[in-house]
């Protein structure tokens, strides 16, 4: 077995070297930037350190080779780790690099849901940077991604405050996305995207797409339900959710008029329309990958933290039966199982009926 060694030039290490991690390192490589990208999946490590990682889609299409090593063959200790993996391995990865982690190092974590929590537990919440990724890509096989759509990149830290770490992160991640967002507000950033995270996984109920999802009124219960039991909780926790392009969080509010809500979600279809990317990654998990979904981690996290609130979320609940029942083959993607979702949304905004 090989090892990788590259403590002494103290590269960024990218963790994880899917959708997330894999474009990110390859624009950082590409740059020249020193990298070392780590990924369990020995084909894809192989791959992209000799024939190099090949980044395709409507952006840009370029390969180039990404220093790469699975866990078991990297060695030493590095000052800057992005964690990349799904939610669902946020853990088990945490266990892997925390003996990598250099003394006075942080871990930033460029992922889906509030995964920071969990890394502060294990490291710190000193050693723990947060970060808001909301581009468009795909791991398609072994040393390919699609990088289907530009999005928001945020940096900051968990205590909002800036430090020379977070600057240089933010210069660093501007090699990639060049307005590239530096934060005292990380957690309204992904609270928000948890907001949009939960309608991503309703359009992943069904087969139609998000820009067909999105676009026809019939459904729009179902998103606007979603979105505002997830600010309600985001509000019981003291955040203020951010805005981002295609969707703003304030539409969900208390309060706020149903035609802000249908406004927003207009502008999530017509972002879409015209995009490569047609599905979410929460899709393909279900549908090509044939795997287990962030669904736990992400929207079970906001259910929980509903309850210790007192707050009811009967949409989020059944969503999260929903995906799992999917996953487990127990219902198929279809317009019936959305429509489960439908009408617990529909009885919710209309008690009466």
């Amino acid at each position: 077995m090989s090892t990788v060694d590259l403590s002494n030039e103290d590269p960024v290490v990218v963790w994880g070297g899917g959708a997330i991690g894999g474009t990110i390192a390859a624009y950082w490589a590409r740059a020249g930037v020193p990298v070392l990208m780590v990924d369990v999946v020995q084909e894809h490590v192989q791959a992209c350190r000799t024939a190099g990682l090949q980044i395709e889609g409507s952006i840009e299409n370029f390969t180039v080779r990404v220093p790469s090593a699975t866990p078991e063959e990297l060695r030493g200790r590095y000052s800057r780790i992005v964690l990349a993996v799904k939610a669902t391995a946020t853990e088990q990865a945490m266990d892997a690099l925390a003996p990598h982690l250099a003394p006075g190092g942080f871990v930033l974590s460029a992922q889906n849901g509030l995964n920071e929590l969990v890394i502060a537990r294990i490291v710190g919440p000193q050693r723990t940077v947060g970060c808001f990724a909301n581009f468009g890509a795909d791991w398609l096989e072994p040393g390919r991604i699609m990088y289907g759509g530009r999005g928001e990149v945020v940096v900051g830290e968990i205590d909002g405050a800036v430090r020379e770490r977070t600057v240089a992160m933010h210069k660093l991640l501007q090699i990639f996305e060049p307005n590239a967002v530096l934060t005292e507000n990380i957690w309204g950033y992904l609270w928000g995207k948890l907001g949009f995270a939960a309608m991503l996984f309703a359009t992943s109920l069904n087969n139609d797409g998000m820009d067909n999802n999105f676009g026809d009124p019939k459904r729009f219960a179902a998103f606007d339900q979603l979105g505002r039991e997830v600010m309600a909780v985001a509000r019981a926790q003291g955040i203020v959710p951010l805005p981002f392009t295609g969707f703003d969080p304030a539409a969900f509010m208390e309060g706020s008029p149903e035609s802000a809500a249908r406004a927003s979600i207009e502008i999530l279809s017509q972002r879409r329309r015209g995009a490569a990317k047609k599905h979410s990654g929460f899709w393909r998990d279900l549908a090509v990958r044939k795997r287990k979904t962030e669904i736990d981690p992400l929207m079970g996290k906001v259910a929980e933290l509903a309850r210790q609130s007192g707050i009811q979320t009967p949409a989020i609940d059944t969503l999260i039966r929903l995906v799992h029942d999917l996953e487990q083959g127990r219902r198929e993607l279809s317009w019936d199982t959305f429509e489960v979702l439908l009408d617990v949304c529909e009885r919710q905004r209309n008690p009466t009926d």
